[in-house]
């Protein structure tokens, strides 16, 4: 498996936008790619600003063609504007 762990810092007043358009591009991403296991939109009270995904492929080439989805560049122009931040983690599953 292939983890994927994203942290945005939102916008000012755009966490209540962000959020419905994060959750469809999650839902899109496990009903409609063959390589996506699952895709986790997480928050924290005490982080008001930050969204954290945790997404699960099956390889990298996997994540790859999620990066070229129509609902993925929904969500990447629909969201660009709202994003101040974004950290990106990789990793490969070491044991099973």
């Amino acid at each position: 498996m292939y983890a994927v762990c994203v942290k945005f810092e939102i916008a000012a007043g755009q966490m209540a936008a962000f959020l419905p358009l994060v959750r469809t591009n999650a839902a899109a991403s496990v009903r409609d790619e063959v390589g996506c296991h699952r895709f986790d939109v997480l928050t924290d009270a005490t982080k008001p600003g930050q969204v954290f995904l945790y997404e699960l492929y099956d390889d990298c080439a996997a994540f790859d063609v999620h990066l070229t989805t129509p609902h993925f560049h929904v969500f990447d122009d629909a969201t660009n504007a709202m994003i101040v931040g974004k950290h990106l983690d990789l990793w490969d599953t070491v044991t099973p």
